[in-house]
């Protein structure tokens, strides 16, 4: 099967925090999902205007304010649907326009791709990684030097290590990972490495 959409990777900023946020475009349909919008609007806006993409959806892997920032000045804009895990939503009581509560394995449609939610806690209660055919967005869960921090309401060592264990078990060996920071090594590489 060929290759359904591209992933474009955005560096953000703001002061001295640094973030990864990443627009996936369907080939066919032009049809785009933004994973964790937050810092630099106008850097989003123009690489969606310069893609002529439709910004249907907003994935969001978990709800601190540097995911999650973005969510309303886009909503105002495109008017996307927004997924988030539903423990997430209802732990941490987040909310905004056009929420879709998600659980492990669902599967969303974007033109002629998929992307399917796993259920990841550990960095916080209601985490979730998203999956598609080459691509894996972790958010805060996985990093390119290890895995998130288990610190605060809601976050868990043991959920974290039982997350990283089903994530094993069925993410392909040659999926890229693509996570909210790096610390060194760039996003992208692909999954063995990090085994």
């Amino acid at each position: 099967m060929t290759q359904t959409y591209e992933t474009h990777i955005l560096k953000v900023k703001f002061a001295l925090i640094k973030n990864f946020t990443y627009l996936v475009v369907d080939f066919k349909s032009k049809e785009a999902a933004i994973v964790d919008p937050a810092w630099q609007l106008s850097l989003i806006l123009n690489k969606i205007e310069k893609l002529n993409a439709n910004l249907k959806y907003i994935l969001l892997t978990h709800s601190h304010f540097d995911h999650t920032n973005l969510v309303k000045p886009l909503l105002k804009r495109f008017n996307p649907q927004v997924f988030m895990h539903k423990r997430e939503i209802n732990y941490y009581n987040f909310r905004c326009k056009n929420l879709h509560p998600i659980d492990h394995l669902d599967r969303i449609k974007l033109g002629n791709t998929t992307i399917t939610a796993l259920f990841t806690p550990g960095h916080t209660a209601g985490s979730s990684c998203f999956l598609l055919k080459e691509d894996l967005f972790t958010g805060d869960t996985i990093f390119m030097e290890g895995c998130g921090i288990c610190f605060g309401k809601g976050s868990s060592p043991k959920a974290m290590f039982r997350s990283l264990q089903m994530i094993k078990s069925i993410v392909g060996r040659n999926v890229r990972v693509y996570p909210a920071h790096s610390y060194g090594k760039a996003p992208g590489q692909p999954f063995y490495e990090l085994l």
